[in-house]
């Protein structure tokens, strides 16, 4: 091991360790007027945000919850969320975010994996908790969360959320403590077997959040967040703490809007009355909001938006660029907090006209700063950077989770050889520009060779009919594998197989794919499955096609 030389302290200089509570220290000195606001229903300023802070954390003492235990949170997205995001781990508890998408089984198994010590439950979610309190092992206690009266519960309720805090008082010095000390857990549905917890110290949160602050706001070629800009996530609050720009925004002081339940066109209306400049969102939600009836009499001009979760398709990106949207997109996992890789563009790319553009910005981006980076093969050997090789990505960073909670041996699986495997198909260009090509267990092979699910959705999205698509691979006698479509059309339009087999031909001409990749097997259906958090869910598809057959 290298030897290298450390100068000691001096006396009573001061160790600052990296936690949460040191992000509320900038917002208020530069704006303490700017808002905070939850849907229609309230808005405050980040004098009043950091007062109701610390009037939750004297409430979750009072309640008996100590440093060590974990909170449970069950609400949509709104100006409780983001106090609980920093009340709780700044008091040395866990906050827990739970999955209110999970099915009720899944809700249990994750609360009594986590070891819930109370639970913070909205009253929209009363009856998911009630339905399996006698099976909650760990929970002895509840707070309620209610937008209007609170509504009756068998549950064992401490007490209403405002009540407690109303009777809390506005002082409380947080404690330092060790930076490495459990912040966050949330868990992630894999393809088999239960959910996997997640979990994130308070360095890695604030190394993350410090990383997001220039990455998303310093450079030309991307100029997603900066001080004047009004905020409103559309991902889940519960899902990698809203891709941890919560923390982004609340660190730089500006104005931030919680929708509560997401619902296309309040979403739309709030874009456009709150003055919102900066969301992120998985490709579906997208098509969401550009198609309700909402859309229709807004402009959409000025709304920047960062896509992640799945790979965006080039023909929702034309609908969203032709509407006014300036989209980027990135790329992360719940396992990496999940900052990994934006889109940038250089001087040259951003003079050109936006068709040009989209191309690159549809493509998973550049690693950012801090994240080292590599493509391996199945011998784990790097692969070229010519845009070309294919292999595996593995990455390191400071915010990595360092396991799964309570399994070791999952943990030791996503780590294996000291890189965090992400299950992810990708190459890297001579610009050192990430492209996914599919996930692994998405890949489909046929005849000996592979498709990218990926590359097929892209193309049949550009078609002007359609406003969805998934494909996947299903079992062939003969080629192991073949393509499925299943392809949403926009309401009224007329399209049958063989026009979209015709359209696909012009990408067999231009090289982009074999003939043999072009689908034999379309869907046309009203919707398609969907994950807890709004991603196209292709194991669901895939096991209701075998179901089928």
């Amino acid at each position: 091991m290298l030897k290298t030389k450390i100068m000691p302290c001096a006396q009573g200089a001061y160790s600052y360790p990296l936690l949460i509570k040191s992000l509320l220290l900038s917002g208020q000195r530069y704006e303490a007027e700017q808002e905070i606001v939850y849907a229609d229903k309230l808005r405050y300023n980040y004098r009043t945000l950091n007062e109701r802070i610390r009037q939750l954390a004297n409430a979750l003492t009072a309640a008996g919850v100590k440093a060590g235990d974990t909170v449970a949170v069950l609400d949509w997205d709104s100006h409780r969320y983001l106090e609980c995001f920093f009340a709780v781990p700044m008091i040395g508890a866990v906050l827990h975010t739970v999955n209110i998408r999970m099915s009720p089984e899944q809700v249990l198994y994750t609360m009594n994996h986590a070891e819930d010590d109370l639970v913070l439950v909205h009253d929209d979610f009363l009856p998911l908790l009630e339905q399996i309190q006698d099976e909650l092992t760990t929970v002895k206690g509840y707070v309620q969360l209610t937008d209007d009266c609170a509504k009756a519960t068998s549950l064992p309720v401490w007490g209403e959320y405002e009540a407690l805090l109303a009777d809390a008082s506005k002082q409380y010095d947080f404690p330092d403590f060790d930076e490495n000390s459990v912040a966050t857990t949330f868990y992630t549905t894999g393809t088999t077997g239960n959910p996997k917890g997640v979990y994130f110290s308070h360095r890695q949160l604030v190394l993350h959040t410090l990383n997001a602050v220039g990455t998303l706001g310093a450079y030309r070629g991307l100029p997603l967040l900066r001080s004047d800009d009004v905020y409103m996530p559309i991902t889940p609050m519960f899902h990698v703490h809203a891709w941890g720009v919560p923390y982004v925004a609340t660190l730089m002081g500006i104005k931030q809007v919680y929708p509560g339940r997401y619902e296309p066109n309040t979403l739309v209306r709030l874009f456009r009355e709150e003055k919102v400049s900066f969301s992120h969102c998985v490709p579906t939600i997208l098509q969401m909001l550009l198609s309700c009836p909402e859309a229709a009499q807004t402009d959409f001009s000025g709304w920047k938006i960062l896509i992640g979760g799945s790979a965006l398709a080039l023909g929702i990106a034309s609908q969203a660029a032709n509407r006014g949207m300036l989209v980027h997109a990135g790329y992360g996992m719940s396992e990496t907090c999940p900052l990994l890789c934006t889109t940038y563009l250089r001087a040259a790319e951003l003079a050109q006209p936006m068709d040009a553009q989209l191309p690159l910005r549809i493509k998973a981006g550049v690693p950012v700063a801090m994240v080292d980076m590599r493509i391996i093969d199945a011998n784990g050997q790097d692969v070229p950077h010519d845009g070309e090789a294919v292999g595996e990505i593995v990455v390191r960073a400071p915010w990595l989770t360092q396991g799964y909670l309570h399994e070791p041996e999952k943990g030791a699986e996503l780590w294996e050889g000291g890189w965090l495997h992400t299950g992810d198909i990708g190459s890297i260009d001579e610009r050192g520009g990430l492209e996914i090509k599919d996930r692994i267990k998405d890949v489909i092979k046929t005849g000996g060779e592979w498709i990218s699910s990926l590359d097929l959705e892209s193309m049949i999205s550009e078609h002007p009919a359609v406003t969805s698509v998934a494909v996947v691979g299903i079992p062939d006698d003969q080629w192991g594998e073949r393509p499925m479509a299943m392809v949403v059309c926009a309401p009224g339009a007329a399209l049958d197989q063989a026009a979209l087999e015709q359209h696909l031909l012009q990408f067999v001409d231009s090289g982009q794919i074999n003939k043999w990749a072009i689908p034999k097997q379309i869907k046309f259906v009203a919707d398609i499955p969907k994950t807890s958090v709004g991603k196209i869910n292709k194991k669901l598809i895939r096991e209701n096609e075998l179901a089928g057959r």
